[in-house]
């Protein structure tokens, strides 16, 4: 088994906190995820998230005008410079405080950045695709810094020329700066506001300023002449100059007030978040209301309008809320949100294209693996959900939840079509569905016993009694003739449930039993227990096979008001969780603390030990504290700092005593755990619950570059050169996979001459054939050349088919996906054949008529007239002169000759 597995998405999360950025052209969204950065691709439904991470929640986004230098700052001020069409990070980089606002120039050739009060303009770092430099050794050059305001920075905004611009403070001021020094411009300050200004930005023309504050003013500032100068002051005297108020408005929204501004210079809109959800916008500068919609039960924390002000982003970070809304349409392009608590168990789907998370608050999500969505959200569950799994077919979906009651869904219809409940109120926590799907068994906290129910009748069939303590898991066996169950008895119980009598034999281990797991072939189970083993049973012969000390494997990490040392922590030294592989030869185990485990089961080695994060902001990803952050109060991360914010909804404490969820949580920190993992069913992948969301590890990310398959000859000119001029097109194929750029592959594939296809192919190197075919799949799914996707699949399939069914273990997922892709095309030309058929019988059965001796058949379209479209003669639609003579009398009867 191939165990080369990488972090290839994160799941279960779309929006955190900090800002929301369009690209350039206006179809994908940055959001910020925790300590990482997911891109929403809105014209093609995908998702996928950038693989470098921060070591805190990322705080601040800025993209260059290009689209192609990506600057990431986390909290602490820590910046990652990323090339995002490659996706890897460039240069690592300390602004040496937190940055409260962060925009690239329009020009691309400097940024700002706000660190508290201070402004700091840096050089944008060149790339080597740029014609006035190369790549610099110390990419971070500061232009200049500015100071002047009294409080943090809220907002940068530049002008169109990348001359000025614009920053917005919590003093209570908007200033405007320049660049350079300017002949006759000093750095101005406009005031009048009575509250933090949250957003000031340049019009279009530049002649108008328009500042928005927190409590719902917007003020219009004009270049005029000072009020105190007389009538005849000369007008082109810039002293006799300044910005004046010309105008005021105000956003009536009782007592929630404004938390966040967008202006879009061109359509001159103004859209506004509030405190209570709601978002409006308004036209410049007559402010007149074009919308108001609810969208969030809480703040609206940023929003974000396209290069076109078609598009607004908004996020919601208390709920974890992703929207973008269509303002024209008046329709939702995206609507995503994240669990509001923690995950607590996931399930793949059999065909491995969908992954289910339930959560704490009783949600049931689904999410499609391509996409990277959330396609249903059920919500029938009142309490925590903590188990969930398939029916074997996929189409049905149970989960156990401590309402106390177990629900069966329809993954068809997507709704809930069975309950299963108990005689008296119990909280079920571990489930198992026979593979035939007639029964399900569940497991409770509060009884000893095990519930059995009839999937048809809905009737609880049987209550197994026998263990001593709360089930903590319940697993069917592949062949469906064994049960097994774990407890905190200390024993292992396998059940006979479908033979004459329900005889169960009980395996006894030394502590409490945490999870249990049963290899596909049904002959061996892995159990784990509380004081840190992994053992391996023989379930014919009810024996201990094999075991391992995985309290090393698994400890790690300290959390802030832990006394011991991370080594020495007990909670953090066992498993919860453990899965076996597809192919049964590893298992994958994790537990309460940053890491999973990968084991080899017949040696019994640990192979591979994943980190899920490396956040700071969360409790438990340090080996060692730091003793300058613990006070005489305890940690410093830990004491409530409210009472000294400036505002007074900050400081307003609203918590109740010992409270941890709700609206009256306790202070505290999210803690890096990892309740469930799954493998899935094709082996190339697995999923891991964690406390950021679903992080997805596989075996088939995306190939950026091989240095070493790579020499000084193999450029994009080079290949393009190949390609062009020497028409030796299998040698440019080869050349742009080693660089794997999309767009030059692209290029080469379909220059391609159909007459080569099949040259091409057969001498194409065979470590080439698995991109090749995904490529293949890609461009059949996305471009319109039907028939030459289809050469390419015929061409491969027939010269190497013996090849990929000898290597089929390693080629699963491109065979499938193109296996996808033939089949939605065949169905398509078979829907459109069907179509084509009915609509040539309807015209060979209208009635025949002769015409000067020749029997023709009359068509009534109704008068033809100057500048509509006929049809032309060969069925597709054309301007009137194709007609030709079928209507030479113009009396709009056309005329098919035989």
């Amino acid at each position: 088994m191939k165990t080369e597995f990488n972090f290839s998405n994160l799941l279960g999360t779309v929006y955190s906190q900090g800002n929301l950025l369009f690209t350039p052209d206006g179809t994908c969204l940055l959001s910020p995820v925790g300590n990482r950065v997911s891109i929403f691709d809105l014209v093609n439904s995908k998702s996928y998230t950038l693989p470098f991470a921060h070591r805190r929640n990322v705080a601040r986004l800025a993209l260059n005008p290009r689209g192609n230098l990506l600057l990431s700052v986390d909290e602490d001020g820590r910046a990652i410079l990323t090339n995002v069409p490659r996706r890897i990070a460039l240069y690592h980089f300390s602004f040496r405080g937190e940055v409260t606002a962060l925009a690239f120039a329009p020009s691309g050739r400097h940024f700002a950045a706000s660190i508290g009060r201070i402004i700091e303009v840096w050089r944008t770092p060149s790339t080597p695709d740029v014609a006035d430099g190369d790549l610099e050794f110390a990419p971070f050059v500061r232009h200049r810094t500015y100071t002047g305001h009294f409080d943090n920075v809220q907002s940068i905004e530049w002008s169109s020329d990348s001359r000025f611009f614009l920053t917005a403070s919590k003093d209570l001021t908007a200033r405007i700066w320049s660049l350079d020094p300017e002949v006759g411009f000093e750095p101005t300050t406009i005031g009048g506001h009575r509250q933090a200004v949250v957003g000031a930005w340049f019009s279009k023309d530049q002649e108008t300023i328009y500042t928005v504050s927190k409590d719902g003013a917007l003020l219009v500032w004009k270049y005029m002449l000072r009020y105190d100068m007389p009538d005849d002051a000369d007008e082109d005297n810039d002293e006799n100059m300044q910005w004046g108020i010309t105008d005021r408005h105000y956003f009536m929204q009782n007592n929630a007030h404004v938390t966040c501004a967008g202006f879009h210079p061109e359509s001159k809109l103004l859209v506004t978040g509030f405190s209570n959800g709601i978002f409006s916008i308004h036209e410049l500068p007559d402010f007149s209301q074009i919308q108001t919609l609810s969208i969030s039960q809480n703040d609206i924390d940023n929003v974000v309008i396209n290069k076109t002000g078609e598009w607004l982003a908004f996020g919601a970070a208390k709920l974890g809320q992703l929207l973008v809304w269509e303002w024209q349409s008046e329709s939702y392009v995206l609507k995503q949100q994240g669990h509001f608590d923690s995950m607590n168990t996931i399930a793949y789907s059999p065909d491995g294209q969908r992954i289910i998370t339930a959560a704490d608050d009783g949600k049931i999500k689904v999410w499609d693996v391509n996409s990277g969505f959330c396609i249903v959200t059920f919500t029938e569950h009142i309490s925590g959900v903590t188990a969930c799994e398939f029916a074997k077919r996929g189409n049905v979906l149970f989960t156990a939840s401590l309402d106390g009651s177990i629900r069966a869904w329809d993954l068809m219809r997507y709704r809930n079509f069975r309950t299963f409940t108990a005689p008296s109120r119990l909280s079920f926590s571990s489930l198992a569905v026979d593979p035939s799907g007639e029964v399900i068994c569940a497991g409770s906290i509060d009884s000893f016993d095990i519930h059995i129910w009839s999937v048809q009748t809905g009737q609880l069939l049987d209550r197994l009694s026998g263990h001593e303590g709360p089930v903590s898991s319940l697993a069917f066996s592949p062949d469906g003739s064994t049960l097994i169950s774990g407890s905190w008895d200390h024993t292992v119980r396998l059940w006979s449930i479908f033979a004459r009598t329900q005889t169960s034999e009980p395996l006894q281990l030394m502590s409490d039993i945490l999870c249990v797991a049963i290899r596909p072939d049904s002959k061996q189970i892995a159990v784990t227990t509380l004081d840190g083993q992994l053992t391996f049973w023989s379930v014919s012969e009810a024996t201990q096979s094999s075991g391992i000390d995985a309290r090393r494997d698994v400890s790690g990490g300290r959390k802030m008001t832990d006394r011991r040392t991370a080594a020495n922590v007990a909670g953090t030294k066992s498993f919860t969780t453990v899965k076996y592989s597809a192919d049964g030869t590893c298992v994958l185990a994790g537990g309460n603390s940053k890491y999973i485990c990968l084991y080899d089961v017949q040696s019994g080695v640990l192979v591979k030990k994943f980190t899920v994060s490396v956040n700071l902001s969360l409790d438990g990803t340090q080996e060692f504290l730091n003793s300058n952050l613990l006070t005489e109060s305890g940690p410093r991360g830990l004491i409530d700092e409210t009472g000294e914010y400036s505002d007074r909804e900050d400081r307003r404490d609203t918590t109740l005593p010992g409270a941890q969820k709700g609206e009256g949580k306790r202070m505290t920190r999210p803690e890096v755990r990892v309740p469930d993992v799954a493998f899935s069913p094709t082996g190339r992948a697995f999923c891991a619950a964690s406390t950021e969301g679903l992080l997805i590890y596989s075996l088939d990310t995306v190939f950026q570059f091989d240095p070493f398959d790579l020499d000084i000859s193999i450029t994009p000119a080079s290949t393009l050169h190949v390609l062009t001029q020497e028409k030796d097109y299998l040698k440019a194929l080869v050349m742009a996979f080693r660089l794997n750029t999309t767009p030059l592959i692209r290029r080469v594939y379909e220059a391609t001459p159909p007459s080569d296809i099949r040259l091409v192919v057969k001498d194409i190197p065979t470590v080439y054939l698995g991109r090749l075919l995904r490529f293949i799949a890609m461009q059949a799914d996305e471009s319109p050349h039907l028939e030459f996707n289809l050469m390419w699949i015929e061409a491969v399939l027939s010269r190497h088919g013996r090849w990929l069914k000898d290597n089929r273990g390693g080629l699963e997922a491109e065979v499938r996906a193109v296996e996808k892709v033939v089949r939605r095309i065949q169905s398509e030309l078979a829907r459109l054949a069907d179509e084509n058929v009915y609509r040539i019988e309807y015209l060979l059965g209208q009635p025949r008529e002769e015409r000067n001796g020749l029997e023709v058949k009359v068509f009534d379209f109704g008068a033809v007239e100057d500048g509509d479209e006929g049809v032309g003669v060969d069925g597709v639609g054309g301007s009137e002169s194709e007609v030709g003579d079928g209507d030479a009398d113009g009396d709009g009867e056309w005329m098919g000759f035989e």
